[in-house]
């Protein structure tokens, strides 16, 4: 069974020791670290798969180091705070957060939090894992398709019509490579996101709304009436072209 390593980051000690203590009994692997420094020393040696992060930490709070943790990592966070703004939990959710806790907490629900996101981490990891086998360029090396009008060459990376080229950007690229080669099948935005290589700052469902939306008005007659791009209301995206190889 895999041990997960947990890494809190609190400046109270009492809090800290609190926490360290109870999920060492849970059975996971913990680290602690009491402000921004100290937490950036833990990442940059060890694989972390989620930080416990207080906003209310000396120097950096807890939602700049959101911040800054996802604009290069997709490690799992869960925000400990004693704030009960609520302005202050949307900020950190947006900042890229994954959940929420407000002190004074119980440990089994914050328990139950940790055990329900890594366990989501995993699936998004094992989604990775296979798109990426998928839709690596080793596979595509050959690939030339067509889908009305359309002609996507895969390995060089050129979309065009009537063979007036339409530039793509690296993660419209990719977007569209997840697409043509799952024509049919409806893929969720955890899914897409996870093959975007070059990641924006804060990458979120927002991100696939927004790359769609681009290659709907590159690609799509009316943008408005999509024909190939197809929204499935609750679980995400379908591309309906016809593909032809």
């Amino acid at each position: 069974m895999q041990q997960y390593h947990v890494l809190v980051v609190e400046d109270e000690p009492v809090t800290r020791a609190k926490l360290v203590d109870y999920f060492l009994q849970e059975g996971y692997r913990i680290s602690e670290a009491a402000d921004g420094n100290e937490m950036r020393s833990i990442l940059q040696n060890e694989k972390v798969d989620l930080i416990m992060l207080d906003i209310n930490l000396p120097g950096e709070d807890g939602l700049l180091l959101t911040r800054d943790i996802r604009s290069t990592s997709d490690v799992g966070i869960i925000l400990v705070t004693g704030r009960t703004d609520r302005v202050d939990r949307i900020v950190g959710l947006e900042m890229g957060a994954d959940d929420y806790v407000t002190k004074p907490f119980e440990l089994r629900e914050l328990r139950v939090r940790v055990k329900n996101l890594l366990w989501r981490i995993s699936k998004v990891d094992q989604v990775k894992q296979q798109l990426r086998q998928e839709f690596s360029e080793e596979k595509q090396a050959d690939r030339v398709v067509q889908f009305g009008p359309w002609t996507f060459d895969i390995p060089r990376r050129m979309l065009s019509k009537d063979d007036s080229p339409v530039k793509l950007t690296k993660a419209e690229y990719e977007v569209l490579l997840a697409f043509v080669t799952n024509p049919n099948n409806v893929l969720g935005r955890d899914q897409l996101l996870s093959l975007i290589s070059h990641r924006v700052e804060q990458p979120n469902d927002r991100t696939i709304d927004v790359l769609v939306r681009r290659l709907r008005s590159k690609i799509e007659d009316n943008p408005r009436n999509p024909r190939f791009f197809v929204t499935i209301h609750g679980e995400g995206y379908l591309f309906a072209g016809d593909i032809e190889k």
